[in-house]
């Protein structure tokens, strides 16, 4: 059997109806949508200010924030995950639509990239443990900063487009 757009959308035709037909479920969904964004989107824009923050600082304050930096993957992850847990059942609520629209696919690249960007903070922030006192890793942690203010942004705003484009 060859596996279709419409044979998935037959699969999780009864998910669709239960998430249509019941609007406490819908709106239930989309706030854990948007209250795990909020979290790690908070989370990890108040680590990427403390980090430009720091960058600007002497060597005791971006030696704390540094202490900091690992705390935070914790929450940013937990929100992440409840995203893209709530983000898969509304995707399979609308199959159809979401799967042939270019602005999801827009969003999906852009979480994706955040995915990555979180990576490369993570790893300039170990680096960062391992040589605290890295010019060059400090400069490289204030980019990867700054992509991830830009990116979660950018996401959010691709977000509120999908939600009309849907």
């Amino acid at each position: 059997m060859i596996f279709t757009l419409h044979t998935a959308v037959t699969l999780v035709e009864p998910w669709a109806r239960v998430y249509r037909d019941h609007n406490n479920v819908s709106a239930g969904i989309a706030f854990l949508h948007l209250g795990g964004l909020l979290a790690a989107g908070g989370f990890a824009i108040a680590a990427d200010r403390g980090t430009l923050r720091a960058f600007a600082g002497d060597a005791a304050s971006r030696r704390s924030h540094v202490a900091e930096l690992g705390a935070v993957h914790r929450p940013v992850l937990i929100g992440l995950t409840i995203v893209m847990a709530s983000g898969l059942l509304m995707l399979a609520a609308d199959l159809q639509t979401f799967l042939t629209s270019p602005v999801f696919w827009v969003k999906m690249a852009l979480v994706a990239g955040l995915l990555a960007n979180g990576l490369g903070l993570t790893r300039a922030g170990q680096r960062l443990e391992r040589e605290p006192d890295s010019e060059t890793g400090w400069v490289r942690l204030r980019r990867w900063s700054l992509s991830s203010l830009a990116l979660w942004f950018a996401v959010t705003l691709v977000g509120t487009f999908l939600t009309n484009a849907a």
